[in-house]
Parts: structure tokens; sequence; C-alpha cells
């Protein structure tokens, strides 16, 4: 079996558990990543802090790369020079937010829907066997889900229980005509484009549409990364505005540990073209309210918040996750984070560093 991960996004939270977790295992990573996040995001989101702990941490076994993934000739000679050593390929760099994608639509689409195909392309000429991760997003479904006929609960939005989505929405759920916010459609191209190669060139595909995704290694800024900010805001004592819905929005959490451990369950056994739902499902979800209760519980501090009548374009008002399809594949994964668990994680891992 070939030894080489290469990981895109490798600073970001899912990029840097999954160097760390591939490494544990032995195996030799190669990280791609040129701090788009410090750009879209300004220095809350630079992963450079991170970036520097991971080459402590891991050492010899990672090799980075200060390559973007738009540049087609720099991953051609990535690629070239690994050839058939690659033996996984986890794909995780983007641009992640939707309120920022309408601000600069071209580098958008530039780095999420073309920067997916260049690597798609480099990984077909190079190491074709290689399985290809793709972090995609529930955003793909668009605002369909805001279609569901909700009951507005105290604190929560809720799906009626005889509801055949109670427990989880699945990819079944239509990812068409509705508005998706830029974003979503630049992703929406990328996960077809991701399918595509592996249904047409028969490649080990697979598109993991996350819900939440979550964990320490979050780069928490106020457009992206929604329960590591709420932390921070708590901390901190910052002012965290909440967008629309009274704050009863739904959202399940997966933490960063748990998807990368399904990343190697994909790797162990793969699949062409698949498309897994990925999130905390039933088992792990809040709605804003209950995550700053949570937060407010965990750091004995009052959570600061301001509500703004509008909610973000395209966002979701209830949404969890089913993870049956990939837990039928997969029988032996499971999530082992809650909302409260993670929540905890984050107070522990930063309590020296975010202060009020």
């Amino acid at each position: 079996m070939s030894s080489v991960v290469v990981v895109t996004g490798s600073a970001g939270l899912i990029g840097s558990e999954s160097v760390r977790h591939f490494a544990g295992l032995g195996m030799d990573v190669v990280g791609v990543d040129n701090d788009m996040r410090g750009y879209f995001f300004g220095a809350d989101g630079s992963t450079k802090w991170n970036l520097d702990r991971l080459i402590t941490e891991v050492g010899d076994r990672y090799t980075h790369h200060d390559v973007d993934i738009r540049d087609r000739d720099g991953l051609r000679k990535l690629f070239a020079g690994l050839g058939r050593n690659v033996g996984l390929v986890i794909h995780c760099a983007a641009q992640p937010s939707h309120d920022w994608a309408a601000r600069e639509p071209f580098t958008d689409f530039d780095v999420n829907a073309v920067g997916t195909l260049n690597m798609l392309e480099a990984v077909r000429q190079h190491c074709p066997e290689a399985p290809f991760i793709f972090t995609s997003t529930n955003k793909v479904y668009g605002d369909l889900p805001n279609s569901l006929p909700l009951v507005e609960q105290e604190t929560r939005w809720e799906l009626p229980e005889d509801h055949q989505w109670y427990d989880g929405i699945d990819e079944t759920m239509s990812i068409d005509q509705c508005l998706h916010s830029v974003f979503g459609a630049s992703k929406v191209a990328a996960d077809v484009m991701v399918q595509e190669y592996g249904r047409y060139f028969d490649m080990p595909t697979g598109v993991f549409r996350g819900g939440t995704l979550t964990g320490p290694g979050h780069s928490a800024a106020e457009l992206h990364g929604y329960l590591a900010y709420v932390m921070r805001c708590v901390m901190e004592q910052r002012v965290y505005r909440i967008f629309g819905y009274k704050g009863k929005m739904v959202r399940d959490a997966i933490h960063s540990h748990d998807l990368v451990s399904a990343f190697e369950a994909f790797y162990r056994a793969p699949r062409i073209a698949e498309v897994y739902n990925m999130g905390g499902g039933r088992y792990s979800n809040a709605s804003h309210i209950e995550a700053f209760q949570i937060a407010a519980e965990i750091t004995g501090l009052e959570a600061r918040t301001e509500y703004v009548e509008e909610n973000r374009v395209g966002d979701h008002q209830w949404w969890i996750s089913s993870t049956a399809r990939f837990e039928q594949h997969y029988p032996d994964w499971k999530l082992t984070y809650d909302v409260p668990a993670i929540l905890r994680e984050m107070y522990e891992a930063n309590r020296d560093v975010w202060k009020a």
C-alpha cells in the first residue's frame, strides 16, 4: 500500500486533524496550504499558528508545500514528483464562508470549483488509484431544508417526530432549484465534479457533505467556525451577533476527530463516487441559544449576544444530518463527541489564549 497522504488545507481544522491522524498511522503526509484563510477572515482566521504547531508535533513525517490549489502547474509538479507513492488524497482546501463568497465570486469559484478540478486532474494523471476524499458541505442542499414543516419550540426549531427526516436529512434530498448562496453553488460544482471523476474515470472518490465541522483546531472567526466562535466570544466576552430565526436555528456538529476517523474507514475500503451526509446527527446538535447556554455553564461567564433580525442568505433554519448511509457502509464507525464535550474541549484547549 502506498504510504504518502496528500492533504490540502493542511493547516485548517480538518486538514490538520487529518495530518496528525495519518502520520500517527505511520504514513508520510504532504501538506498543501497557503493560509488563504488569513486573506478571507483576517488575523482571527489565519492558520499560521496551527501550521507552526503541526510542524513541531508531527516532525519528519510532515512536509509542507505553500502551493495555491488554483496553481495548476504547481499541483502538477507536486503530484508528478510524488507519483504512485500517493496512497490517499484528502482535499480540504476551500473558501468556506457563504457571506464572504458574494464579495469576491471569482475568487470563491476559482478556489472551490476550479481548485477541486485541478486537484482531481492532477490525481487522475499521476495516482488515479489513490482514494480521493472531498470535504463538501450541507450547503449544497441550498435553502431547501427551510421548506420542511418546522415547529417552533422554546429554544429551537424542530421537525415533527413522525417526519421521514426527523432522525436526520439523508442524501436523497435534492440539491437543485433552490437558493444556495454563491458559496453553496461553487461547492455544488466541486461536489458533482468529484462524483463525476469517480463515475467517468472509475476513480475511488468520496464526497463528505459536512454540517458544522468543529474542534479545538478551529481558527474561529465570525464568518466561519460557528461553535468555536461561540466559545471564543463567551471566553473573551465579545458580543456575538445572532442572525435571524430567533437564535433557534439548529445545527448538528461533528468533531474533527470523528470526521477523520470516517476518512480512515473510507481509505481502508474505498468506493466509487460515494456521497455521504456527515454530521453529529441526533447525537450531537444544538440551537444557537442552547450552544450559548452550554458555553456559559462551562465557563461560568455570561454570553453577550446581539440579535440581528435578518438571517444570512441561504442559511439553514434546521439541519441535522443522517449518517445512516455511511454507517451502513462502515458499521464499525461511530460518533464519540457531542456538543457539550466539543465545547468543553475548546474551553480547555484555549483557556490560556481566549481571555476577556
